[in-house]
């Protein structure tokens, strides 16, 4: 799928909403600046979230509640070689049925993410636009 502005990929993330199934986890993956956090916040409007979701990229994760219950958990593992107990805290997370998780540079968190998980790749194109690849 080809993405050619920061709305569209705000609409992606709304409509891909839509598709989810809870408990739901998805890898997003692709290089700094490539528009996961873009999509991220459209994925959250499309749940419900009533705050504006931003990037956990210092603070690691950011949580927001969903409107039915549970939350969207999102975390962004860049700048971390060893998760240490950030992983308990995404386990702990993954276990509530309730909430979708959406974790970003999962590399060295990869041994405790369900075998069952989207994964969400962000390509850059020549043209300028992004491939989007669910």
């Amino acid at each position: 799928m080809k993405v050619d502005s920061e709305q569209s990929m705000l609409d992606l993330g709304k409509s891909f909403a839509g598709w989810i199934k809870r408990p739901a986890v998805i890898e997003l993956v692709g290089d700094v600046g490539a528009g996961k956090t873009t999509l991220v916040r459209g994925l959250a409007e499309g749940l419900g979230v009533t705050e504006t979701a931003t990037s956990p990229s210092f603070t690691i994760s950011k949580a927001y509640a969903l409107p039915d219950g549970g939350r969207l958990v999102h975390y962004d593992f860049y700048r971390l070689n060893d998760p240490g107990l950030m992983a308990e805290d995404l386990e702990e997370n993954l276990a509530d049925k309730r909430n979708v998780v959406v974790i970003e540079w999962g590399e060295s968190v990869g041994e405790i993410l369900p075998e069952e998980r989207m994964r969400v790749e962000i390509k850059y194109n020549e043209d300028g636009t992004r491939g989007v690849i669910l």
